[in-house]
């Protein structure tokens, strides 16, 4: 708890010279302004019967007292006061607008700073990608059809236009010459996100695909894209049993695109030679590269 301020001292009378009428609202114009903590005027202290009390005007015979004035840069205002308090004399009233002033700037400053980040951060990062209406056009899979050199007449494929996203979607069968049905499928999709960074859930969902999804394999794959994941599961046997699965996952800055060969086979399979997954993994790497160059325009 502060101590309360003390009363100051009985002054020696005033002479006949400080009896004058003044230009400065005070006693003497280097004294400190009237009042105590907060602009509240201190008690006055006793005094002598007929001597005037020490924060009294000196006046003339015949004139009214003037009331003492509130200093106002000691008073409470709607905003904090920036900076030292001004100091007495003539340059207080100056130094409070210039304290006010400069913290007006710095204020505005600090706010025009924070739009222009948000703004920025807002900013897509797409690397000029476009998402066309078909996808299924600007998907290369020539290195697939080294192996399945019969082409699908009618891939299904799918698009999404939004503020949010762009999508692309294309699924193609995969058939060898002599084949008649579909011996495996090639699936693809690119996102393009224009809202939100993908990046930290790209990597979370396919880093650890192998966590969520048992009997998969995850592989870190570099020279493709900001980053790159091969996820594969291999369960054949020979040419008659099992499954191959392969997808590859990349994401070039908010762009995201995978493409994924499936295949199940059976005794009652045409194809009695298949592709590897060693194969098919070199076909995927490939077939993306030249898609995301041709993405780009």
């Amino acid at each position: 708890m502060s101590t309360p301020p003390q009363p100051p001292q009985q002054p020696e009378q005033p002479s006949d010279a400080s009896a004058q009428p003044s230009a400065y609202p005070y006693p003497h114009p280097q004294s400190p302004a009237p009042g105590g903590p907060l602009g509240f005027p201190p008690a006055a202290p006793a005094t002598q019967a007929g001597q005037p009390g020490v924060h009294a005007q000196p006046t003339l015979v015949g004139q009214p007292v003037q009331p003492q004035p509130v200093n106002p840069y000691l008073q409470h205002g709607p905003y904090p006061v920036v900076g030292p308090p001004p100091g007495s004399g003539g340059g207080g009233a100056g130094k409070a607008v210039l304290w006010a002033a400069l913290g007006a700037v710095i204020a505005s400053a600090a706010w025009a700073a924070g739009v222009f980040l948000v703004s920025a951060e807002a900013d897509p990062d797409l690397r000029g990608y476009a998402a066309p209406s078909n996808l299924c056009n600007s998907t290369d899979y020539s290195s697939f059809k080294e192996e399945y050199p019969d082409n699908d007449s009618s891939p299904t494929h799918n698009s999404l236009k939004d503020d949010a996203l762009d999508e692309g979607l294309c699924s193609i069968s995969l058939k060898k010459s002599t084949s008649s049905y579909a011996d495996a499928y090639l699936y693809s999709q690119l996102d393009l996100h224009k809202k939100t960074d993908p990046g930290p859930e790209f990597t979370a969902a396919w880093e650890n695909y192998g966590d969520s999804h048992t009997g998969y394999d995850v592989e870190a794959v570099t020279g493709i894209g900001d980053e790159a994941y091969l996820v594969s599961n291999d369960t054949t046997s020979g040419s008659s049993s099992g499954s191959l699965y392969a997808t590859l996952a990349v994401r070039d800055g908010w762009v995201t695109y995978t493409m994924s060969y499936s295949a199940y086979y059976s005794s009652y399979d045409e194809d009695t030679d298949p592709p590897t997954l060693d194969e098919v993994t070199g076909y995927l790497k490939t077939d993306t590269r030249t898609t995301l160059e041709d993405l780009r325009g």
